[in-house]
């Protein structure tokens, strides 16, 4: 009988975890990688590694723990986007609008944020690590930074 039930857990528990680790809907990630567009989209947990997302509409869309690295998203507009537990390692992030993004526990680790807005931005224990940040408000400390905003 143990046997039988440890065979059981054995062939269903792959599909448990599978299900949980691919959460984005495939049809907003279809219509990101087609228009660069995707409006309030679920791209959770979605893996955008090394894609071109210049300019990229992503407002209000849900994106965490998605898989950013390499990504280049210069001129995106992730305006209250969740980027919770995302990873941007090496990302690529030139004018980037991250105007009240949730943004807490995302990976940045050597990325490249120039002139980009995190006005109003939550950014709780985000990973900096030889990240280069310039024109943009994001360093070490500080919950009273003045942080400007672009509008």
């Amino acid at each position: 009988m143990i046997k039988k039930l440890v065979a059981a857990l054995t062939l269903v528990a792959p599909l448990f975890f599978a299900s949980s680790i691919k959460a984005e809907n495939p049809q907003h990630l279809q219509k990101l990688l087609k228009t660069g567009e995707c409006v309030a989209c679920d791209l959770s947990g979605a893996n955008l590694r090394g894609s071109h997302l210049i300019g990229a509409d992503l407002r209000g869309a849900n994106l965490q723990g998605a898989n950013l690295e390499h990504a280049n998203l210069e001129g995106a507009d992730l305006t209250r986007a969740n980027l919770k537990d995302a990873k941007l390692d090496s990302a690529f992030l030139t004018n980037v609008n991250f105007k009240q993004a949730n943004m807490n526990n995302a990976d940045l680790t050597s990325a490249r944020i120039y002139d980009s807005n995190v006005y109003e931005a939550s950014m709780e224990d985000i990973n900096i690590t030889n990240a280069e940040i310039f024109y943009t408000g994001i360093g070490v400390g500080g919950e009273d930074a003045n942080i400007p905003d672009w509008d």
